[in-house]
C-alpha cells in the first residue's frame, strides 16, 4: 500500500489561497503589530509589544496616579517581575472602613491584608474587605462617564452639569447632596464648600441606620456620635439584638477585643461572660455564654425592667412597666443584674434597637454602672456612622413639595438599599437634574440623567478619619483601569476650584503638619504617612457628663404605647457575606456560606424548629420548601431553613439580596429585604410584626455546604470544658483515647506503625484557638483570594463539589442521651455552638500519601503535606482516605469555561488580573487543598537566604492567619524556639514519631486515628454562671 503524503494547512485562508495571505505569510509576524504602522515587524517589535500587552493594563501608579503605560523595555524604577510590592491603603465601601495593606504584583493589585499599625482597624480585615480586590476588576464597571444614557467625554458632562447648576441655583430649588456617612475630613470640606455654593443640603445614610443610638448620644451627652466601645476590658457584656461580632461597624477590632478577654490559659484563668438577647442567631448569639432567644419586641421590656432592677438596687428612679410585669423572664435578668453590679466599670450593655429611647434607657443603664470614660469612651468617637434618617424624611418632604432641583448620588444606592427607596424612587420624577457617582449602572443610577463613574478606591487618593484625631490614607495602588473621575475631583471644579485633589490633600496636611512641630521637611512627613498608612493622635481625655434630658414620665409613656402580636414577627438582619448587597457582584461573596446556616447563593427564611412543626416543613439533604408572607401589599416568597436557636414566633429574613442591577454574578440572586421595611417610619426599624406565613408546600434546592449539624458525641472533634471546671483542672474536657493492646489500654502513639518523620531545619505547625474563634469567615475568603480557588456556583455545591480549602464547621449542641445516636443527629433548641476552622491537617503520617499511585501527594522535609498538581491523574484515592475530608477535586475546568462564567476571576481578560502568579492555576481532573501557603514560605525562606540569616518569626504568615481579625489563628516555626507558636503550645521536645506539647488545652481532631496532625486545636472553654 501506498503512503500518501498528508497536507496540512494553517487556515481556511491558505487552504483559499486568499491573495493577503499569501502575501502576509512571507513576514516574519504575519499579524499587524501597531508599532511602526506598516507590516514591516521585526522580531525585537514582537518582543516590544508583548511586553506592552502585559504592563498595558498593570504597570502600577503605586505612589502617584499612573501618567502612562510603559512598556517593559523601559521597565519603571519601582517594579521587579516576580517581587511584590506593598502599599499602604484604607478600604471603603458604603459607610465601612478599614485601614488596609495593598500587594501588588506587576503594578496590579492581588491582596488586601490588615494594617497592623492601625490600633482603629486591629490588624485584621472582615470577607468583605478581603473580597473587595475583585470588584477593582469588575468588567460591570462604567467605561466612560454618561449623558442621558450614552457614552460622553468629561467636558460635555462638565458643560452640562454647571449650566444646569446655576439655573437651578437661580431658580431658588434645593440642590441635595445624597452619601453614605462621609469618614474623610479632605472629602467632607469639599462637600461643604460645594453646597455652600449652590446653596445645597448634605444628607448621610447608613444600610443599617444607627439613628436612634445617635440621637440617644447626643440627648444623653451633647455628641451625635458612637463611642468607642472596648470589649476587652469588659469583664461582663450584655447584648440586645446588637451583632457585634458580625453586622456591626468595625466589628473586626471588636472580634479582636473580645477575644482577648476570652483567651485562657494556665496563668490566665479569667474570662468575660457574654450574654446575648436576641431573635436571629447571630455570630454575637453564638459566641455567648449565656444566649437569650427573645422576640425583637421584647427587647425593650428586658432592657427597661434590667434598668429597674439595676435602679431598685442602687436606689434610682425605676420606670414604671407594670403593664408588661409578666411578659419576660425575670430570673435570667436577675441573674444579669447581679453579675453587672458585681463589676462596676468593667462592663458593657449595648442594643442594636434603632428606637432613640430604648438607647437612652441604655445610656441610664452604662451610667448607672460607671462604664463611660472606661469600656465606653466618647473622647474616642466614630466618624464612620453619622446616617441621620430625620434628614432623609426631609429630603423626602422636599421632593414631594418639588422644591428639589438637582439630587447628586455620591456613591450610595438608596433606591435599593434605603428604607425610603419607594418614596424617593417616586419623588425624583420630578427632579430636574439627578447626578451619580456610581461605578455601576444599579437602581439608581439608572434613573439619572448625569452618571460620572467613580473611581475605585485602589485608584484613589483620599484620607480618612475614622475616630476623633485618628487618621488613615488611601493611595492609588494602579492607574485608572477606566475613564473614571474622583468625585472629589470633580466637586472641586464645579465649585470652580483648579487644584487637583492630590493638591488638596497635600495642602489640607500641611496644615496638620505645621502643628506637629517637627524638625522633618513636610516631604519626609508625608511620606512616612503614606508608608504607614495611619497618623493617630493621643486624645485629650475630656470629662463628659451624662445628662439625662429625657423625664421618667416620658419614657413610661414610651414603654406603655409598645404593642406586641400573636402573629408571626419578621427580624431583618444583615449577614456577614453579601451583607448590605453593595458587593453582591462578587462572587466570593455569594459562595461564601453563612457562619451559622451554612447557605450561600441565597438568602432565605429562618424559623424556630417548632414553628416549622406547626408548618408542616418537610425538609432533606438541601431540600426545603417555600413559605409566602405579604408585607406592605407585596407578597414574598422564600425558601425556609430550620435554624435552632431561632425565637419562636419570630422568623429572619437576611438584607443585601435581590439585586437588579448590580451584575450577571447578583443579579436575581433571593429577594430585596429592604422592600420589606415601612417606608411610613420616622427611622429604619428592622422589625416587622404581625405577619403571616404560609407554606406553598413547593419544593426548593437550596445549597449548604454543611447539613450535618452536631458532633454525635464525637468528643475527639471538639472538646471543651467550662471555666469553672478549668480553674480547678487545666486538663477538664481532654479526650483521650486508649487502645486496647495484650499489654493492657496504650495510647495510639504508642503502638504506631509509622516510623515518622525527621525535621533537620523547619518544622511549621499551626494552632486554632476554639475560644478566640468567631466563625466571621474572613479566613475564608483570604484562603480563596491567596491560592486562586475557583467559584463553582450553585449547582456545584448543591452536587457538593464546592472547592474551598478552608471550610468554617459549625457544631450544635445536642440535648440527647449519648447513646441516641438518631437523636443525637438533632440539635438542641436553643444550642450551645462551636466554630472549628477546618483546613488540610498536614498530617505527619498522612493516609493521603500512602495510597496515591503516581506519588503527587508527598511529605516535605518541613513537616507540609504537598500536592504535585502535574503529576496528579485524578483518582481521588487521597479523597477518600483523608479522615477530615479536605481534599477538593476539579470536576470541571473552571478557568476559560462559559459554563462557570460566575468565576469572574478565571473567566474574563479583567477578572484574571487578580490571580497570584505564584499559585498554579488547576486543571480539570487535578486534586487541590490547603498548602499552608507554601508560595509565602518559599518567598520568607528566600528573603532570608539572602540576608544570610534564619526568617525571623512573623515573617512568613498563612492568608488565613494574617486575615483573622480575633488572632485565632497562629503559625510558626516550632524550630525557633522564640516563635509564638514554639511558647504558646509550650513544645516540649520531639522526635521523628511524636511532638510532645505541653499546653493543656491543645488536641488534635481525631487523634485516636494517629495521623499526627501538624494543626493543633485549643480546647473551648465556656464561662457559664453556675445558677
Amino acid at each position: 500500500m501506498s503512503l500518501k503524503k498528508k497536507t496540512y494547512w494553517k487556515g481556511i485562508e491558505e487552504l483559499k489561497n486568499d491573495t493577503d495571505f499569501i502575501k502576509k505569510s512571507q513576514n516574519e509576524f504575519p499579524e499587524y503589530l501597531p508599532i511602526k504602522g506598516s507590516m514591516e515587524n521585526s522580531r525585537r517589535d514582537f518582543l516590544k509589544m508583548m511586553g506592552f500587552g502585559i504592563a498595558a493594563a498593570s504597570v502600577a501608579a503605586c505612589e502617584a496616579p499612573v501618567k502612562k503605560a510603559i512598556p517593559y523595555v523601559n521597565k519603571p524604577v519601582e517594579i521587579d517581575p516576580s517581587i511584590p510590592n506593598y502599599y499602604a491603603s484604607s478600604y471603603s465601601m458604603g459607610s465601612d472602613y478599614c485601614s488596609i495593606v495593598v500587594k501588588t504584583r506587576e503594578g496590579r493589585p492581588i491582596k488586601i491584608e490588615g494594617n497592623t499599625l492601625s490600633t482603629v482597624s486591629g490588624g485584621g480585615t472582615t470577607a468583605q474587605v478581603e473580597s473587595s480586590i475583585l470588584t477593582l476588576y469588575d468588567k460591570e464597571r462604567l467605561k466612560e462617564p454618561m449623558l442621558d444614557s450614552k457614552e460622553t467625554d468629561w467636558k460635555n458632562i462638565d458643560d452640562y452639569v454647571l449650566g444646569k447648576l446655576e439655573k437651578i441655583k437661580s431658580s431658588g430649588k434645593k440642590v441635595y447632596v445624597l452619601s453614605n456617612s462621609i469618614s474623610s475630613p479632605s472629602s467632607q470640606n469639599i462637600i461643604d464648600d460645594f453646597i455652600y455654593n449652590y446653596n445645597g443640603t448634605h444628607v448621610e445614610y447608613d444600610q443599617l441606620s444607627y439613628h436612634g443610638m445617635l440621637e440617644a448620644n447626643n440627648s444623653s451627652f451633647g455628641i451625635r456620635k458612637l463611642p468607642f466601645y472596648d470589649f476587652s476590658k469588659a469583664k461582663i457584656i450584655v447584648s440586645f439584638g446588637y451583632d457585634f461580632l458580625g453586622s456591626s461597624f468595625n466589628n473586626n477590632l471588636f472580634n479582636k477585643q473580645f477575644a482577648k478577654s476570652r483567651r485562657v490559659s494556665r496563668n490566665q484563668k479569667k474570662m468575660s461572660r457574654l450574654y446575648s438577647f436576641e431573635s436571629n442567631l447571630t455570630i454575637t448569639g453564638a459566641n455567648a455564654d449565656h444566649r437569650i432567644p427573645i422576640k425583637s419586641l421584647e427587647s425593650p421590656i428586658y432592657i427597661t425592667k434590667l434598668y429597674n432592677v439595676l435602679a431598685d438596687k442602687t436606689g434610682k428612679t425605676k420606670i414604671n412597666i407594670d403593664k408588661f410585669s409578666d411578659a419576660i423572664d425575670n430570673d435570667i435578668i436577675n441573674n444579669v443584674a447581679s453579675d453587672l453590679l458585681k463589676n462596676p466599670g468593667k462592663s458593657i450593655v449595648i442594643s442594636g434597637s434603632n428606637d432613640k429611647y430604648v438607647q437612652i434607657v441604655v445610656n441610664m443603664i452604662n451610667d448607672l454602672l460607671d462604664n463611660f470614660g472606661i469600656t465606653i469612651d466618647f473622647n474616642k468617637a466614630y466618624n464612620i456612622r453619622k446616617g441621620n434618617d430625620s434628614k432623609m424624611n426631609a429630603f423626602l418632604s422636599d421632593l414631594s413639595n418639588k422644591n428639589v432641583g438637582s439630587v447628586i448620588f455620591l456613591n450610595c444606592n438608596p433606591l435599593y438599599d434605603n428604607y425610603l427607596a419607594p418614596k424617593i424612587k417616586i419623588g425624583i420624577e420630578s427632579v430636574d437634574m439627578k447626578i451619580s457617582t456610581s461605578d455601576r449602572l444599579d437602581e439608581t443610577s439608572i434613573l439619572c440623567d448625569v452618571i460620572i463613574p467613580n473611581s475605585h478606591f485602589l485608584e484613589s487618593w483620599n484620607d480618612f478619619e475614622p475616630i476623633e484625631n485618628y487618621y488613615s490614607f488611601s493611595q492609588p495602588t494602579i492607574g485608572k483601569l477606566f475613564n473614571t473621575r474622583q468625585y472629589q475631583e470633580t466637586l472641586l471644579l464645579w465649585s470652580g476650584s483648579k487644584q487637583t485633589y492630590y493638591d488638596y490633600l497635600q495642602d489640607a496636611w500641611k496644615k496638620v503638619y505645621e502643628k506637629t512641630q517637627t524638625n522633618k521637611s513636610f516631604q519626609s512627613f508625608w511620606d512616612r504617612l503614606l508608608h504607614d498608612g495611619v497618623f493617630e493622635l493621643n486624645n485629650e481625655s475630656k470629662e463628659i457628663k451624662y445628662k439625662s434630658s429625657t423625664s421618667f414620665s416620658e419614657l413610661t409613656r414610651w414603654i406603655n404605647a409598645l404593642k406586641n402580636s400573636s402573629k408571626f414577627e419578621l427580624s431583618i438582619y444583615q449577614n456577614l457575606s453579601v451583607a448590605d448587597g453593595i458587593q453582591s457582584n462578587n462572587p466570593w461573596l455569594q459562595e461564601m456560606p453563612d457562619p451559622i446556616s451554612k447557605v450561600c447563593w441565597d438568602n432565605y427564611i429562618s424559623v424556630n424548629p417548632k414553628d416549622a412543626e406547626k408548618l408542616n416543613i418537610e425538609t432533606g439533604d438541601m431540600t426545603t420548601q417555600i413559605l409566602s408572607f405579604n408585607i406592605n401589599d407585596s407578597d414574598y416568597k422564600l425558601p425556609v431553613v430550620i435554624q435552632p436557636g431561632q425565637a419562636q414566633g419570630t422568623f429572619g429574613v437576611a438584607l443585601g439580596y435581590g439585586r437588579k442591577l448590580s451584575g450577571p454574578v447578583g443579579d436575581d440572586v433571593g429577594v430585596n429585604a429592604y422592600l420589606m421595611l415601612n417606608s411610613n417610619s420616622k427611622y429604619q426599624n428592622l422589625t416587622v410584626d404581625g405577619i403571616e406565613l404560609t407554606n406553598t408546600n413547593e419544593s426548593y434546592r437550596i445549597a449548604q455546604t454543611q447539613t450535618h449539624h452536631t458532633i454525635m458525641g464525637r468528643e475527639s472533634i471538639i472538646q471543651e470544658t467550662s471555666l469553672s471546671e478549668y480553674v480547678k483542672d487545666e486538663n477538664s474536657g481532654k479526650y483521650e483515647f486508649k487502645v486496647a493492646t495484650s499489654k493492657g489500654l496504650e495510647k495510639p502513639e504508642a503502638i504506631t506503625l509509622w516510623k515518622g518523620h525527621e525535621y533537620p531545619n523547619h518544622h511549621w505547625v499551626m494552632s486554632i484557638d476554639l475560644n478566640s474563634c468567631t466563625g466571621c469567615g474572613a479566613c475564608t475568603v483570604a484562603c480563596q483570594v491567596e491560592n486562586n480557588v475557583p467559584v463553582v456556583g450553585k449547582e456545584e455545591v448543591l452536587n457538593r463539589r464546592e472547592m474551598a480549602w478552608l471550610r468554617i464547621d459549625r457544631y450544635y449542641s445536642s440535648d440527647t442521651d449519648v447513646h441516641d445516636f438518631k437523636g443525637l443527629e438533632n440539635a438542641s433548641e436553643n444550642p450551645d455552638i462551636t466554630f472549628q476552622p477546618m483546613m488540610c491537617q498536614h498530617c505527619n503520617n498522612a493516609p493521603c500519601e500512602t495510597v496515591c499511585p503516581v506519588a503527587a501527594t508527598t511529605h516535605s522535609s518541613e513537616g507540609l503535606n504537598q500536592m504535585v498538581y502535574n503529576r496528579c491523574i485524578g483518582t481521588r484515592y487521597c479523597a477518600n482516605n483523608c479522615p477530615y475530608k479536605v481534599r477538593r477535586f476539579n470536576w470541571f475546568k473552571y478557568h476559560d469555561n462559559k459554563q462557570f462564567d460566575k468565576n469572574s476571576s478565571m473567566n474574563n481578560d479583567l477578572g484574571k488580573m487578580v490571580l497570584n502568579p505564584d499559585v498554579t492555576v488547576r486543571s480539570r481532573g487535578v486534586m487541590e487543598k490547603c498548602t499552608f501557603c507554601v508560595q509565602r514560605i518559599q518567598a520568607g525562606k528566600l528573603q532570608a537566604k539572602k540576608e544570610k540569616r534564619r526568617p525571623i518569626d512573623g515573617e512568613i504568615n498563612v492568608a488565613c492567619a494574617s486575615a483573622c481579625p480575633s488572632q485565632a489563628l497562629v503559625f510558626g516555626d516550632i524550630k525557633d524556639k522564640e516563635s509564638k507558636i514554639y511558647k504558646l503550645l509550650k513544645i516540649e521536645g520531639s522526635d521523628k514519631t511524636n511532638l510532645n506539647v505541653g499546653e493543656e488545652r491543645a488536641y488534635n481532631v481525631l487523634q485516636e486515628i494517629r495521623v499526627s496532625p501538624n494543626v493543633w486545636y485549643l480546647r473551648k472553654v465556656r464561662n457559664k454562671k453556675m445558677v
